[in-house]
């Protein structure tokens, strides 16, 4: 797979295959988005998630794919510090705010800082109707947020502490795709850095939640292990995702497309919590997928 992964780089084919992927991204991370407002707190989740995504990338990174460059573990490194501080703000603005007025905040801010980052890091120029795609996606994100603020009933005192949470896990995200995506380009082999990315990053939050609960895990453990489970399957394909199609295509063009994830997390709110859409909320949405649409059609 690896092989043909590389041969692609650089084509037609391999545009539309990262296409492809960062949709595939959008639509998970919407999902694993919804996980961490479930029945258990979000630093519990994000500890099963964790462990259980490390488990199944372990035997994949010691016997399947390459070990990593020895010049590529530093890089390691300060992935798997920006991803710990990622996490704890992400974690920490779901504990504190509404998944509704949370989640598009962050998916807004996020690709806005993320197409800067790529053409100071890759030379990643963009198109002015690429800006402007731009613009539309990150104005009907957040203008959703501010619909989703206006309407909310509960914890009103902690909103301004949950919106500076989601602002600060806004910039984290920037930051990791593409940093994720100068590593992976870095790596000779991209399901290198896929393994040993989850093996590494899965680490740091199971092992501070045993520690901080001196070993003592939730009971009943089966549904804590299911949703891990679950979680993991769904971050590898998501975030996997993301940073393959950051390898075969533009860094900023994929972070883009990712952002649709907030259309499908307001599916996923009306489906399993029966929050409604309404007029204002399709209009916005409309405006995030035509601003995919216009960043996608205008770098061709």
């Amino acid at each position: 797979m690896s092989e043909w992964l590389i041969s692609l780089e650089g084509t037609d084919q391999g545009k539309q295959v990262a296409l492809a992927l960062a949709l595939l991204a959008a639509i998970l991370h919407a999902l694993f988005g919804a996980l961490q407002k479930g029945r258990y707190d979000p630093f519990t989740t994000r500890s099963a998630i964790d462990g259980c995504y490390a488990l199944i990338a372990l035997p994949f990174a010691l016997f399947v794919v390459p070990w990593p460059e020895p010049d590529v573990w530093p890089l390691f490194a300060i992935a798997w510090v920006i991803h710990v501080g990622y996490k704890i703000a992400q974690a920490s603005a779901y504990s504190v705010g509404a998944y509704t007025v949370v989640y598009p905040v962050v998916r807004g801010i996020g690709p806005v800082f993320t197409v800067i980052g790529a053409g100071i890091l890759f030379d990643e120029v963009f198109a002015p109707a690429q800006w402007l795609g731009v613009t539309m996606l990150a104005t009907g994100i957040l203008g959703l947020a501010v619909y989703n603020l206006r309407h909310v009933t509960t914890d009103r005192a902690r909103l301004p502490l949950a919106l500076g949470l989601a602002t600060l896990t806004g910039g984290f995200v920037a930051l990791y795709t593409t940093w994720d995506a100068f590593v992976i380009r870095a790596t000779a082999d991209p399901m290198t850095f896929v393994a040993w990315f989850f093996l590494i990053d899965g680490i740091a939050f199971p092992a501070a939640y045993l520690a901080y609960k001196k070993g003592r895990v939730p009971r009943p453990f089966a549904p804590l292990l299911k949703l891990g489970m679950t979680g993991a399957v769904v971050a590898i394909f998501s975030f996997g995702g993301i940073m393959l199609a950051t390898r075969l295509d533009k860094v900023g063009e994929a972070a883009v497309l990712r952002e649709t994830s907030v259309v499908f997390a307001a599916l996923i709110a009306f489906l399993f919590w029966g929050e409604r859409v309404g007029p204002r909320r399709l209009a916005l949405m409309g405006l995030i997928a035509l601003g995919a649409v216009v960043v996608e059609v205008g770098g061709t």
